[in-house]
């Protein structure tokens, strides 16, 4: 019997239909070895030799594969082809004692097989080329480890000490975390500036006397004055526009010059990790960890190519197939002569690697819809159609620009318009291209003047990162690799850094500002963009074997630990947490109380702490939102008066309001001794839909630590909730509710139903 293992139950159920008999295929369920929790687990005297430990949930499972691979004729390790599939591997053969000291018949009985798809030939083409397992990678994977085990092990426990409780801090984690403060900073002290702008709709003289319908209409923008193209914020205030208008005033309109040229629009690239993060989060609304979570179970499944990966090369089978297919599906001039290739531009990137595609070109996604869940056939659909479309001609448009001037003035005026003569690989990748009929007119020809208008526009400040975003931004820079934007992005998320805005943009949270001010000031190369991004290059070298991983570790540690002994000592924790004053007084004790910060906002503090420990939640204003607060908004009021009767169930104690985080609700008087607590949908906005499961409750706006989401006022008793706002209207494919979605667009509500409109 010949033992694989790989890391999932998916990846060995996929595997197993592939081989026969001879073959057993078990699951490591994921990494098996790892620093112990409780302690730092690296030998920092020793060479930073790291103390691994397996972990919990894997000893049942180790103690069978142990069994397995004593009664095997050979061990297959087939995990992962990055350095943290190659460590599993490696980990894998220290707790199973597969090491060359204790297998006699090693090179035969110890096998490591790569491979980048999980389809029966590339099976079958790994299991008869194995190879050993690599130790560059593996070290690469140990350096980045032991690199975050140190930044987080020390650094956090400062933040615990002169910031609050519970932070934490990491080598790319903290960087993310800057990027997004620095953006809402920029956000902050925007400043908007009024700008107008001049458009003049026109059309043909011949056709002045028929219906608007029956012509098509010329819109062009003031582009020129005195021969100069007009700037965007040119023309700053009314004043300006007024003068240009009235200088238009029975002004002639004369066609100045016509440009018509014929353009291209190349087709897109394959994805590779993080562009298939970006497409996917703007185009699906996918979050970079929905990607990545719904690409796994796709590659799994055998369905798609490995999805951690910085290339852009696709296989010569892949290329030969996909041409083949558009040939015989869309035709001759829907396939290229040659294929087309590309060169990545990432530094460090992986060139042996693919890029994301499916398996199997021939596979549309429609054929294989059934076996598949909603999201899944989402980004299966939009892997499919990048990876075919980057093998198709490129799309023909027709451009016409038209320059118009205003007789006898100093103003010249632009329509620029385009059609699409030949859709190449838009055929099957539904990218935006707005179409923009002008009519056919000549140079010197005179048109009739329909409508002139003007309008105020202010300058907008930058948005907040989008997953996709930041994603970006962090390639931009070279902070971090495929494997860790997701991962990046989680962690800060539930670490209560950033939260999600109402559009889901990362906004950063109070907490975020005080650590990232402090981490900035004092520990400034530690969360130092270019210095992160070396480091990340670092890891590559010692995955191409070019240096050792020691001496990085040691060149970051030494002067790293010794700032931040020197910075125990240097900082206050009032400096960094400045205590604000308040007008409330302590329920308990009658101090006043304070305003702190803490890990998730700030709060009302007794200032006698410690030997009185009340604290009491803020609202977003800074103010109280207790029970004896002087200020207290009519919509809770009204909740008072409503539930002044309400007696707790548990204890028989007279309930209260009380305001959270997420809006008010009901808490009991004889709290801490009894900590009931009930929902009472105060503060929700009703959206006018009917709940369509309990049929009694109305669908209300509520507010969570994810942003905002539309919920049954009926709960607990109803659950029904959904992330985007429902329309009212039903699904006609399948009863359920309809969203609004991206775009404008309107979406069933029905993970399971596809429809869209």
């Amino acid at each position: 019997m010949n033992l694989i293992i790989v890391e999932s139950p998916t990846k060995a159920k996929t595997i197993t239909k592939f081989l026969g008999s001879g073959y057993q295929i078990e699951s490591s369920f994921g990494h098996i070895r790892d620093l112990p929790e409780k302690e730092i687990g690296v030998d920092i005297v020793n060479n930073f030799a790291p103390k691994y430990i397996i972990l919990a949930k894997s000893k049942k499972n180790i103690a069978k594969l142990k069994e397995l691979s004593s009664q095997a004729d050979s061990v297959i390790l087939a995990t992962d082809e990055d350095r943290e599939g190659e460590a599993i591997a490696w980990h894998l053969v220290k707790a199973l004692n597969l090491d060359k000291s204790t297998i006699k018949n090693y090179k035969s009985k110890i096998k490591r097989i790569v491979f980048h798809e999980i389809t029966k030939d590339a099976i079958k083409a790994a299991l008869t080329n194995p190879k050993n397992i690599d130790m560059k990678l593996v070290d690469a994977q140990q350096a980045r480890r032991i690199l975050d085990r140190l930044v987080g092990y020390e650094l956090s426990p400062f933040l615990w000490k002169k910031v609050a409780r519970g932070l934490s801090a990491g080598r790319v984690q903290s960087v993310a975390v800057r990027l997004v403060v620095e953006r809402e900073r920029e956000i902050q002290n925007f400043k908007a500036q009024e700008y107008w702008t001049i458009e003049v709709y026109l059309h043909k003289k011949d056709s002045a006397s028929k219906l608007a319908t029956e012509t098509l209409i010329i819109k062009a923008k003031l582009n020129k004055i005195d021969g100069k193209v007009v700037d965007k914020l040119e023309i700053k205030n009314k004043a300006q526009a007024d003068k240009i208008t009235k200088d238009l005033g029975g002004a002639q309109y004369i066609v100045a010059k016509v440009e018509q040229k014929q353009t291209k629009k190349n087709p897109p690239k394959p994805f590779t990790t993080s562009t298939l993060q970006q497409t996917a989060n703007r185009w699906l609304g996918f979050s970079a960890k929905q990607t990545m979570l719904i690409a796994q179970q796709l590659y799994e499944s055998g369905l798609i190519t490995y999805m951690r990966t910085d290339s852009l090369n696709l296989s010569e089978k892949f290329l030969k197939e996909a041409q083949n297919f558009l040939k015989k599906t869309y035709g001759e001039k829907y396939s290229l002569p040659r294929p087309r290739r590309f060169k990545i531009k990432t530094k460090g990137a992986q060139e042996a690697h693919e890029a994301i595609r499916p398996t199997v070109a021939s596979e549309k996604p429609e054929a294989i819809k059934a076996s598949l869940n909603n999201n899944q056939f989402k980004l299966y659909r939009l892997i499919w159609q990048r990876a075919l479309a980057s093998q198709m001609p490129e799309a023909i448009l027709d451009a016409t620009t038209i320059d118009i001037d205003a007789q006898d003035t100093a103003y010249q005026f632009r329509a620029t318009g385009q059609m699409l003569k030949f859709d190449g690989y838009l055929k099957i990748y539904p990218e935006k291209s707005q179409e923009t009929e002008l009519p056919t007119i000549k140079t010197k020809e005179e048109l009739a003047l329909k409508q002139l208008n003007k309008e105020q526009h202010f300058t907008k400040p930058p948005a907040r990162y989008s997953d996709a975003g930041l994603v970006k931004v962090l390639e931009k820079y070279g902070i971090g690799r495929p494997s860790t934007y997701a991962p990046t992005i989680a962690t800060i998320e539930a670490r209560n850094y950033v939260a999600r805005d109402e559009n889901k943009k990362l906004a950063p949270t109070d907490i975020a500002f005080i650590v990232n001010d402090l981490l900035v000031e004092h520990f400034p190369r530690t969360i130092d963009y270019q210095f992160t991004a070396q480091m990340e290059n670092d890891l590559d070298q010692i995955a191409n074997g070019n240096i050792a991983w020691q001496p990085i570790i040691r060149d970051f540690y030494n002067p790293f630990h010794a700032n931040l002994e020197n910075k125990y000592n240097e900082i206050n924790k009032k400096d960094v947490m400045p205590e604000e004053k308040s007008k409330e007084i302590c329920d308990k004790c009658g101090a006043p109380m304070i305003i702190k910060t803490g890990r998730y906002g700030k709060f009302l503090a007794c200032s006698a702490f410690p030997k009185c420990k009340n604290i009491k939640p803020l609202n977003g204003q800074g103010k109280n939102n207790s029970q004896n607060s002087q200020e207290k908004s009519e919509e809770i009021k009204e909740l008072e008066k409503k539930y002044q009767n309400e007696i707790c169930d548990k204890c028989g104690a007279q309930m209260i309001i009380k305001t959270g985080k997420f809006g008010p609700f009901l808490a009991c008087s004889a709290f801490p001794k009894c900590k009931n607590i009930k929902n009472i949908g105060g503060g929700n906005q009703s959206i006018g839909v009917a709940c369509p499961n309990c049929k009694i409750g109305k669908i209300v706006q509520k507010r969570s630590r994810r942003g905002i989401f539309y919920a049954c006022d009926q709960y607990p008793n109803c659950k029904t909730a959904y992330w985007n706002k429902p329309t009212g209207e039903k699904c006609p494919d399948c009863g359920a509710l309809l969203v609004e979605g991206k775009n404008g667009k309107v979406k069933c509500s029905n993970k399971e139903c596809s429809y869209e409109k």
